[in-house]
């Protein structure tokens, strides 16, 4: 039997990170994490991003200024490496780290620009175009 709170979070999650990065943190999956890798498939994932209240767009933007207000600099690595892999346009993204540098500090939103240095390099690496927006 399926779960379609499970299915409709994979979807999206697919969608928002791409099937290369769900790939490879499904490989991840243990016995030791396979509980929580389910809840957040289902519940943020399958319940929150299936909502129809705000678009893809606007809940990519408010993930990064988040992860930025806590340093979580791992989770504004992922989001923002699928942000631009889905095309994102960078004049979005430099709105959102001059945005997010009055309210969480001008060396957040520095770490934030270095962190885009680094993966805008790895990407085009790879043969990645960005949506200059």
């Amino acid at each position: 039997m399926t779960d379609p709170l499970y299915e409709a979070g994979m979807k999206v999650r697919r969608a928002v990170l791409g099937d290369a990065h769900v790939d490879r943190a499904n490989a991840r999956i243990t016995d030791l994490n396979r509980e929580f890798q389910d809840f957040i498939t289902r519940f943020g994932w399958g319940e929150i991003w299936t909502r129809p209240g705000f678009d893809h767009r606007t809940r990519r933007i408010l993930v990064m200024g988040t992860m930025m207000a806590l340093g979580r600099w791992e989770e504004f690595r992922m989001h923002l490496r699928a942000a631009l892999e889905g095309q994102m346009a960078l004049s979005d993204i430099k709105e959102l780290l001059l945005q997010q540098s009055i309210y969480c500090g001008f060396p957040v939103t520095n770490t934030a620009y270095h962190h885009l240095a680094e993966i805008m390099d790895e990407l085009r690496a790879r043969g990645v175009t960005f949506n200059e927006g």
